[in-house]
């Protein structure tokens, strides 16, 4: 495949030339991140909130970083800011300025923050190559584990991830694989999936569950009254599903014939019947199957 054609692919920005070193030999991977992942405001948000920080702990040695991406590929910055970070002095030359002593500089540095890392190379999310050709992602990935080490009170966003783009070389030709990486951690509660009401009333509050359950008899009782029906325990009369579907008739004002379904069901099959009639009358979000059972948790998430 022509490079051109790779970088349509990949939609990268028009008019961006790859060099010869992107172009993959046999067997190769590399990642790349398309334009909508670049700005997505919570992965901009984090670069934003790493360069303050990287500023700040330099501030007294005069270094200024504009750009993750453009100044931390040839170890200069990350070794000013490991040896202030980890109180200690590298053997390492201050100034490298060709492409092998500036590899040279990166591996001494990374192989330093691995060890103080507790990480084996293998564990890294990064590595001398992928820093030395300016990887934003690999970059970013040890940013964010020296941040959490040596400063773990710095906020960093929450949760940030974004869409990358894998070309693989194969010998059949170039492979595409769209992912997702992950580069901080669900820390807060509003990251969380939003929690149930139930859930938590059960776990939190179990005196109490005998109060909502007897409220909910009452409710249901007025409910059925017009049927001459009564319910004394929920537990138990819900778990065949009848009484739950005359419950939703009376709800939803309509009237299901007693010929449609069984009044009482003597086997699984006949259980399972209702519940096909159900999901026509229930919105989403019940758990129908667990209800059959005489799951006291979710007979009380239909009355919700």
């Amino acid at each position: 495949m022509e490079p051109e054609l790779l970088y349509d692919l990949l939609q990268l920005p028009k008019g961006v030339e790859p060099s010869a070193e992107e172009e993959l030999s046999q067997g190769g991977k590399k990642k790349y991140l398309p334009p909508t992942s670049r700005k997505d405001p919570k992965f901009e948000e984090l670069q934003k909130v790493l360069m303050e920080w990287i500023n700040a702990t330099l501030l007294p040695e005069h270094i200024v970083v504009r750009s993750l991406e453009e100044d931390m590929f040839d170890g200069l910055i990350l070794h000013h800011l490991f040896q202030r970070l980890a109180a200690l002095k590298l053997e390492a030359e201050d100034i490298a300025l060709t492409a092998t002593s500036q590899k040279h500089k990166l591996t001494v540095v990374l192989e330093a923050v691995n060890r103080s890392l507790q990480l084996e190379e293998r564990q890294a999310k990064w590595s001398v190559e992928t820093i030395f050709n300016k990887d934003l992602l690999s970059t970013l990935h040890l940013l964010v584990a020296l941040a959490k080490r040596f400063q773990p009170d710095l906020s960093l966003p929450t949760n940030v991830q974004v869409e990358v783009i894998t070309i693989e070389s194969t010998k059949s030709g170039l492979k595409s694989e769209k992912l997702v990486e992950q580069l901080t951690e669900y820390s807060t509660d509003k990251d969380q999936p939003p929690k149930d009401v139930f859930d938590e009333l059960f776990k939190l509050a179990p005196e109490k569950v005998n109060a909502v359950k007897e409220a909910i008899v009452n409710f249901v009782n007025q409910k059925l009254d017009r049927l001459g029906l009564s319910v004394q325990n929920l537990d138990t009369q819900f778990a065949d599903g009848v009484i739950l579907l005359l419950l939703i008739g009376q709800l939803e004002g309509f009237f299901l014939h007693l010929k449609e379904f069984y009044l009482t069901p003597n086997s699984p099959a006949e259980m399972m019947e209702f519940q096909s009639i159900q999901v026509d009358h229930l919105k989403s979000g019940v758990r129908y199957q667990t209800g059959q059972h005489g799951e006291t948790t979710s007979l009380l998430k239909i009355q919700k």
